[in-house]
C-alpha cells in the first residue's frame, strides 16, 4: 500500500508526464464531471484529488460543486455525478426514492467494514442497490484536558457513578466540569442528548420501530421517547448541572475558546472541535473517552456518523466515468490518507487505526464496532429538539421535552414525514 507520500509524488510524476505529453498532443477530451462535496474544511483537499485524479485520466476534467444543500441539483433533476456527502436524513430521501445508482459492482464495494456499511443504510435503504459507500467515519465522545485531570488526580472514568464523581470532585475544586454551547443549539443535542442515549438505547433499531408504529407512538406503545429514553434524559439532566453557568448563551465558538484556554475540564464534542482547540493552542494536552452512562464499564461506546459517502446519481451524465473517480477516491492511499489528515476514520476493511494520540481513547471503540448514529440525527430537523433541549436544561424538566417528542412525531407521521 502507497503511503501518503508516495501516493502525492506519484500524482506529481503522473502530473508531469500529462503535461509533456499535452505539449507534443492534446488528449482526446472524454468530457467534465461534476463532484460535488460541501464540507468547507476540505475543499482545498478534494480540490488537490481531483487535480490528481485528471492527470491519471487524460481528457476528462471535473469539475468541484461546493454548494452547500443537495436538494436543488435533485429538483432541477440535474444532480452532481459524484457526491461526497454526509450520510444522514437529507441524502436518505434520494436514497429511498431510487435516485441514486447501485454501487454493489463497483470493487471498491466489497472492501468496505459491512458493520460500517450497515451505518449508512440506518437512514434508507433502497431494494437491491448499495446507494452510498461509506467514505469517512468521525467518532465522538468526551474531549478532556489531560493536565486537569492530572493535576487533580483523576481517573478517566468507566461508569456512570465514577463519572458523576469527577465531575463532583472537579466542580468542589472551582474547575468547571463540563463545557457546553447552549446557544449553538446543535452542539446540545450532539453531545449531551446523543451521547445520553447512545450506550443505553440501540438507536437505529429504536427509531425503525418508531416508523413502524407512526401515529401509535404514545406512552403505551411498544417504544417511545418518553418511556425509552427516560433513563438517559436522567443522564442528561444530572450531567447538565456540571455545565459552565452560562452555558445558554454560549456558543461552538466560545466552546472551542474556553476549552483551548484550559477553562474546562471536559467537552461533549466531536473531532471537528480539535482542530479548532488547537488553534487556540496547539500544545494542550487533550484525550477523548467515551461517555460512560450505565455501571458496566463495557457498555460503553463512541458516536459515530458517516462523516462522508460516496454516491453516483442515477441521471449522471456519465456513470462509467464517475465509476472511475469513486474508485480512485476509494484507493488505499487516497482514503487512508484523507482519513488520517482529518482526524476521521477510513472504513475499509484493512484501513489502518488513526495516529493521532489525541483520538486514541476511541480507537478501541471503532476497531470493535462499539458504536452508535446519534439518536439527533434521526430526529427530523422539522422538530426543534435543540430549542427543546434548551428549555428542558433551564427548567431541569426533560419529561416534558420527551413527551413533546412523541407528539411531533406522531404529528410528523400523519404527514409520512418522519424520514
Amino acid at each position: 500500500m502507497l503511503g501518503r507520500r508516495s501516493f502525492l509524488a506519484r500524482a506529481a510524476g503522473v502530473a508531469l508526464v500529462g503535461a509533456f505529453g499535452a505539449a507534443c498532443s492534446a488528449p482526446e477530451s472524454r468530457g467534465t464531471l461534476r463532484f460535488y462535496e460541501q464540507k468547507q474544511e476540505v475543499i482545498a483537499y478534494f480540490d488537490k484529488l481531483l487535480r490528481a485524479f485528471e492527470a491519471e485520466h487524460p481528457g476528462l476534467s471535473v469539475v468541484h460543486d461546493s454548494t452547500s444543500s443537495i436538494a436543488p441539483q435533485f429538483v432541477r433533476n440535474d444532480p452532481a455525478d459524484v457526491g461526497c456527502f454526509n450520510a444522514n436524513l437529507e441524502l436518505a430521501r434520494y436514497v429511498e426514492r431510487g435516485q441514486l445508482s447501485d454501487l454493489s459492482h463497483l470493487p471498491s464495494a466489497a472492501t468496505i467494514r459491512p458493520d460500517i456499511g450497515k451505518l449508512a443504510e440506518q437512514y434508507a435503504t433502497f431494494p437491491g442497490r448499495t446507494s452510498v459507500l461509506p467514505y469517512s467515519l468521525a467518532a465522538a465522545g468526551v474531549i478532556y484536558n489531560r493536565k486537569i485531570f492530572a493535576d487533580h488526580r483523576l481517573p478517566v472514568p468507566t461508569t456512570w457513578t465514577e463519572f458523576v464523581d469527577v465531575c463532583t470532585e472537579l466542580k468542589r475544586a472551582g474547575v468547571v466540569p463540563v463545557y457546553a454551547t447552549g446557544r449553538t443549539t446543535w452542539t446540545i443535542w450532539q453531545g449531551l442528548f446523543d451521547y445520553s442515549v447512545g450506550s443505553l438505547v440501540d438507536t437505529a433499531e429504536f427509531f425503525r420501530t418508531m416508523k413502524e408504529l407512526g401515529t401509535d407512538v404514545g406512552p403505551d406503545s411498544e417504544v417511545s421517547f418518553q418511556k425509552t429514553f427516560a433513563v438517559a434524559m436522567e443522564r442528561a439532566k444530572t450531567i447538565s448541572t456540571f455545565f459552565n453557568a452560562d452555558q445558554a448563551v454560549r456558543s461552538y465558538e466560545d466552546g472551542n475558546l474556553a476549552f483551548g484556554k484550559g477553562q474546562a475540564a471536559m467537552y461533549l464534542q466531536g473531532p471537528w472541535a480539535i482542530g479548532q482547540i488547537a488553534l487556540v493552542d496547539p500544545k494542550l494536552d487533550i484525550g477523548t473517552f467515551a461517555l460512560p452512562v450505565s455501571e458496566n464499564p463495557n457498555d460503553r461506546k463512541a458516536r459515530v456518523n458517516v462523516d462522508l459517502g460516496l454516491y453516483i446519481p442515477q441521471r449522471s451524465a456519465d456513470v462509467p466515468a464517475a465509476a472511475e473517480l469513486v474508485e480512485f477516491l476509494m484507493r488505499p492511499d487516497v482514503i487512508n490518507a484523507y482519513n488520517q489528515d482529518n482526524l476521521a476514520y477510513a472504513t475499509t476493511k484493512t484501513a489502518p487505526p488513526q495516529r493521532d494520540p489525541r483520538l486514541a481513547g476511541l480507537q478501541t471503540y471503532v476497531d470493535r464496532g462499539a458504536f452508535y448514529q446519534g439518536a439527533g440525527t434521526f430526529i427530523p430537523t422539522s422538530i426543534p429538539l435543540g430549542n427543546y433541549l434548551q428549555a428542558a436544561i433551564g427548567s431541569g424538566d426533560f419529561d416534558t421535552m420527551l413527551r413533546q417528542l412523541d407528539a411531533d412525531w406522531r404529528r410528523l407521521a400523519r404527514r409520512g414525514a418522519t424520514t
